[in-house]
């Protein structure tokens, strides 16, 4: 996944999030921000996205749609040379990952993916998992499992 459609620019409510991480991890952060907005944009059923902040970190809602699960980007607390992608912890995201890309990402619990600084970014793996995160609710509502943690 070498270009990416363009995503909006960073809200002024968010950037300062951006700014008070290392320029490594913020360089992280930014492409996977990027690919974000491209799975939603390819992905049927998400619609736009609310970016904002929740906890302090910038995070990425289905609000429009109601398609998805939260994303949020950070730091894991004593990783400073770590990017993590969280998730909600009461879905089934990060076990559906780990079973699928066992040995693509390191993860934290059942709410991460933990991506160093010093590896590229697997994005055709990390897009997959977006994509299913961005749509889990949608997916959900089609297997009739619970549907309601967000």
């Amino acid at each position: 996944m070498e270009k990416l459609t363009a995503a909006p620019p960073v809200p002024d409510t968010v950037s300062p999030a951006f700014a008070a991480v290392s320029a490594p991890v913020r360089d992280h952060l930014l492409r996977i921000r990027q690919l974000i907005f491209a799975v939603a944009d390819a992905t049927p059923g998400v619609g736009v996205l609310t970016e904002t902040l929740k906890w302090g970190e910038p995070a990425y809602l289905t609000a429009a749609t109601g398609s998805g699960s939260t994303i949020r980007l950070g730091v894991p607390k004593g990783e400073e040379h770590t990017a993590a992608v969280f998730f909600n912890c009461h879905t089934s995201l990060v076990d559906s990952f780990r079973a699928q890309f066992a040995d693509t990402f390191a993860y934290q619990g059942n709410r991460a993916i933990l991506i160093p600084t010093a590896e590229p970014l697997p994005e055709t793996e990390l897009a997959m998992c977006l994509a299913m995160a961005l749509t889990y609710h949608q997916r959900a509502k089609g297997s009739g499992s619970d549907s309601a943690a967000r």
